[in-house]
């Protein structure tokens, strides 16, 4: 299958590339720069620019382009940033494939599992209701700019990722150094519920949906077994054989983090991944301290 894929540079586009290509599919990366071969295709959604001649030989599409959410406080320009680059690129995106002679027949598009808000001990499946906040507005209004592939007969899914854990980059990389030192703790009350998957389950979840023919819409990709904080700080402390007991109060992470710490660290989701274990896929990471281990080498 020939496949193009947005940021393919991140964690979960590299990692994704990776099992692509060694699954034998064809992988065309989506840039900014100037195409440095036939696996490439330039795009600018800054400038409402991509080449739309080069996508009529693509079979499925997988969008992960966007700004992180967690480089820096959030400024007003840096949430205009979030909100923009991936409504505006999808949009883009979603709009040249609609329009294309030979259309993909998937587009697999990222969204996150803020969508759902803050919801406490709620048990959380795709069919229940958009939380409030900034994080769930982005989302919303990001899987919104899909609609005109939909509307083309493009089998669309918005996939809602949760937080990944990945061997290098991402969430993980952030927490290791001070759990490593020995000062890692729980953030707030630690009653929050965190909802994770392992970077190898998620890239082969993209995969096993790129041929789920049945699947579409909204689809979770988080572990089965969402943890609250506080077990989430314990089973690091197990894997890293180092204590736990320097918790971060709330308002000391929103004295560092300013709206982040509420939208992120202090906000909780317990979401399930229906939808995927509906249709047959298997995680092989459903408990944390295994999945923390496998990623801690």
């Amino acid at each position: 299958m020939r496949v193009l894929v947005s940021g393919s540079s991140g964690m979960i586009g590299s990692a994704l590339t990776r099992l692509l290509k060694s699954d034998g599919h064809d992988v065309v990366r989506l840039v900014r720069s100037d195409p440095s071969g036939p696996n490439e295709v330039r795009w600018d959604p800054s400038r409402d620019f991509i080449d739309r001649d080069a996508l009529e030989s693509i079979e499925a599409v997988v969008h992960l382009a966007g700004e992180s959410l967690a480089d820096g406080r959030w400024t007003a320009q840096k949430k205009a940033r979030i909100h923009d680059t991936r409504e505006i690129g999808t949009r883009l995106l979603s709009t040249a494939i609609a329009s294309a002679g030979t259309r993909p027949k998937v587009l697999i598009s990222a969204s996150a599992v803020g969508i759902y808000g803050d919801r406490g001990e709620e048990r959380l499946t795709e069919e229940s209701e958009f939380g409030k906040g900034f994080l769930a507005d982005v989302c919303r209004d990001w899987e919104a700019a899909t609609e005109p592939a939909a509307a083309a007969g493009v089998r669309v899914i918005k996939l809602r990722i949760g937080m990944v854990l990945g061997e290098s980059g991402g969430a993980l990389s952030k927490m290791l150094l001070p759990f490593k030192l020995g000062v890692g703790g729980k953030i707030g009350s630690g009653k929050q519920y965190m909802s994770w998957i392992v970077l190898d389950d998620l890239t082969a979840a993209i995969e096993f949906l790129l041929n789920a023919d049945a699947v579409s819409g909204p689809v979770n990709a988080v572990s089965p077994a969402p943890v609250t904080n506080a077990e989430f700080t314990s089973a690091m402390g197990k894997v890293l054989s180092r204590p736990t007991f320097f918790a971060v109060p709330a308002f000391g992470a929103r004295a560092v983090f300013g709206e982040m710490a509420d939208e992120v660290l202090l906000a909780g989701a317990r979401v399930l991944p229906e939808k995927l274990e509906q249709a047959g896929f298997k995680f092989k990471f459903t408990d944390i301290e295994s999945g923390l281990r496998h990623c801690i080498k």
